[in-house]
């Protein structure tokens, strides 16, 4: 019988890399590209993972993972999903939700949130560094190399999405002002930022031992809170406790 084809974690880890940078640019200069190639991108990531010998387990997606994972999802979800709403409702922090990407009729809202964003970002980020990335460092180099390496990556993977970022969002507009000073200023930001939650999600995915804990989380982030961003457009500074 013929050996089965098999090819090295180091060669997969520069195949990955190299598909992630043509995905990310794609995704930036046509929009909705991410609905189609989200989902292609990650059958084909995990269809190298397994040519480099990752089990289903070492992906996060092995069957034993299943009912952990989902019991580490409705916690997440439920505990983002009570700190945005108190977010959204308040005063104090209701003007860090006026982005005004997400000036969206509901309809619009509910499209990104429940589509756009679990299909197109969620599901090929998830796949791509806390599963694939992060089983083919893991295998490498160890937990903790993994980990490092797979949220510098995710960070990185951030840059071009951040570039407009000053200019869209209010509320990053009042802390770093527009220009080129601010633009810089708001990749550098989104970079660290996405890194160091990148941190978060390997952790989630290391003690939860399932992809279903990262990504529920990720998704939360996003999606709920771009339903609280329409919601503080749509009901305006009168939806809140005390405001006349």
């Amino acid at each position: 019988m013929a050996r089965a084809f098999r090819i090295s974690p180091g060669l997969a880890v520069v195949a990955v890399l190299a598909i992630l940078a043509v995905v990310n640019v794609v995704d930036v200069r046509f929009a909705h590209a991410e609905l189609a190639v989200g989902p292609a991108c990650a059958v084909v990531l995990l269809g190298i993972a397994r040519l480099a010998g990752l089990s289903w387990a070492e992906l996060g997606l092995g069957p034993g993972t299943w009912r952990r994972g989902l019991t580490w999802a409705a916690v997440i979800i439920g505990i983002v999903a009570l700190v945005l709403a108190a977010g959204a409702l308040l005063p104090v922090t209701r003007e860090a939700f006026r982005d005004t990407r997400y000036h969206l009729a509901w309809a619009d809202a509910l499209l990104h949130a429940m589509v756009l964003i679990p299909v197109g970002t969620v599901l090929v980020e998830e796949i791509a560094f806390r599963g694939v990335l992060w089983g083919l460092l893991r295998r490498l180099w160890g937990t903790v190399a993994a980990t490092a390496v797979s949220s510098a990556l995710f960070g990185l993977w951030h840059v071009l999405p951040s570039l407009g970022l000053a200019a869209s969002n209010e509320a990053v507009a009042s802390v770093v002002g527009r220009g080129r000073s601010a633009q810089a200023t708001a990749v550098l930001t989104t970079v660290a930022f996405t890194a160091l939650s990148g941190v978060v999600f390997c952790e989630l995915r290391r003690r939860s031992g399932s992809l279903l804990a990262p990504a529920s989380l990720h998704w939360a982030a996003n999606g709920l809170s771009l339903l609280a961003s329409a919601a503080v457009w749509d009901w305006g500074t009168a939806w809140a406790w005390g405001t006349p």
